[in-house]
């Protein structure tokens, strides 16, 4: 199995596995880092052990490798491909901050609030109040405010995951998010990784973004919440 097959998986099995809260054939991240969650497969046992896991009424987001088909028990919340992205070569990241950018910090439990209000306006993907204990997470202030920021997530053997990529709707515009990110990647490319993402397949905009960084489409995935009855 490549290192990027069943992500979620793979990092709670093996980089991050300290995080992990188990169930039989379940894996999820505390509530308070994200609601990523997973099983080697999407079989009756898989499910079964999620049940165990989740509990009645608990929310689990999953990557599943083909479209979800309705099981009794679950509530479907929201279902969307997404893109596997990798950016293989170094190309782009070495390029310069600009002297114009507004200088970029790093973002710690201090700024958790922060961040949560600004996931929640921008809807990069699930992010919590402990998210950033997940790895490096930079971002930028105007006027005191976080305004703009991207980190890690995901970690397996060799591979690191940019995300959280997001910047206020009213300072869009500016190039904030490829800055952030060039300095994301260069920190992973740093520790002889490759950088990996996820985005939405609808979200042309991003995607042409990541595609202008060196990132290519590895797979397509579905992105699936669901709620157990």
């Amino acid at each position: 199995m490549h290192p990027l097959d069943n992500v979620i998986w793979q990092a709670l099995t093996t980089r991050q596995a300290e995080f992990a809260e188990t169930f039989e054939q379940a894996r999820r991240f505390p509530r308070e880092i994200t609601s990523l969650t997973a099983f080697p497969e999407p079989s009756p046992q898989g499910y079964a052990s999620l049940a165990g896991l989740l509990g009645t009424g608990g929310t689990a987001t999953l990557s599943l490798p083909t479209p979800y088909e309705p099981l009794p028990g679950w509530e479907l919340i929201v279902t969307f491909p997404g893109l596997q992205m990798v950016c293989e070569t170094g190309a782009n990241v070495t390029d310069s901050h600009p002297d114009s950018a507004p200088p970029i910090i790093v973002l710690g439990p201090g700024d958790a609030h922060e961040m949560v209000e600004l996931a929640t306006l921008t809807k990069p993907g699930p992010f919590g109040p402990r998210t950033h204990e997940l790895g490096l997470y930079l971002g930028i202030r105007n006027e005191g405010k976080v305004i703009a920021m991207a980190g890690e997530r995901l970690k397996v053997p060799g591979y690191t995951e940019v995300s959280a990529v997001c910047t206020h709707p009213e300072h869009t515009g500016k190039g904030y998010a490829r800055i952030l990110m060039l300095e994301v990647m260069r920190a992973i490319r740093e520790r002889g990784e490759i950088p990996f993402l996820h985005v939405r397949q609808a979200n042309t905009r991003a995607v042409e973004l990541y595609e202008r960084l060196g990132f290519r489409t590895r797979t397509v995935v579905q992105f699936t919440v669901l709620k157990k009855l």
